[in-house]
């Protein structure tokens, strides 16, 4: 299962393909809660095997896990649980997902970069880039407590907006974006896109946010949440069953996802 403020279909399509192709008797439900407690207190009480979680309840939850995995306990965010016998693990498959993406892209550690938002995903990101040896980069949160926070533990800079900055990689780990109210608001300006050499965002649906959208016209490098959500999803389902399975069988389950 998973959790989420915003329930997607990407997750629930991906794991139940494959699922199928691999004959488990698993299935894989998406939910939203306004009591994150008692959801996990089912998750326990239910004997679910496991249960992703998304925006905004990825350090929210950490207090109701019994243990947290050295991924999750690294950055303080939690985005999929294992309960083994009643006994909850909380893991980030967000960070494993977000470095092999920056690393497939060819990105140099010496690449300045912007990146927006402060939350669990934010601290993936902001944890993939420093452990890739990036020394030059501004967290933006409207926060100042939160943001500056973020940026002094992984030692970059801190600003309350984008507007005005420019980096050669921008990386959107916000809402901005996303299937909903804030479907059509741009997390950095045209302007700055076309500045930039390569264009991140985490926002997994719809796949052509606004900013991947601009990135396309303006000819930068794009990477995806759509890309972030297949990696992620994949070690999941790893944690989840026990299984790998192939390239092929994950292509054509990313595939029947995105359908």
């Amino acid at each position: 299962m998973s959790l989420a403020a915003r329930p997607g279909r990407f997750g629930s399509r991906f794991h139940n393909a494959l699922y199928e192709m691999l004959g488990l008797d698993f299935v894989y439900k998406a939910f939203t809660t306004t009591d994150l407690a008692a959801a996990i207190g089912g998750v326990k009480a239910l004997g679910i095997r496991g249960c992703a979680i998304s925006m905004p309840f990825k350090e929210a939850v950490i207090p109701l896990l019994d243990r947290l995995d050295a991924s999750a306990a690294a950055i303080d965010s939690v985005n999929t649980i294992v309960n083994d016998a009643g006994h909850l693990t909380g893991y980030n498959t967000d960070y494993s997902a977000v470095a092999e993406l920056l690393n497939r892209a060819g990105i140099a550690a010496a690449t300045p970069f912007v990146l927006r938002g402060a939350g669990g995903m934010a601290k993936a990101v902001a944890a993939a880039l420093r452990d890739r040896g990036h020394r030059s980069g501004t967290i933006v949160a409207r926060n100042e407590g939160v943001g500056r926070e973020l940026a002094r533990s992984y030692g970059y800079d801190w600003a309350p907006e984008a507007e005005g900055l420019d980096a050669a990689l921008l990386i959107n780990a916000t809402p901005l974006g996303m299937a909903g109210a804030d479907a059509d608001r741009l997390a950095f300006s045209v302007d700055q896109v076309a500045r930039a050499e390569v264009v991140f965002d985490v926002v997994a649906t719809p796949v052509e946010t606004p900013l991947m959208q601009a990135a396309s016209r303006l000819g930068r490098q794009r990477i995806s949440g759509a890309d972030v959500a297949v990696l992620q999803a994949l070690e999941q389902f790893v944690l989840y069953t026990g299984i790998r399975p192939d390239d092929g069988q994950v292509a054509k389950a990313a595939g029947l996802a995105r359908a």
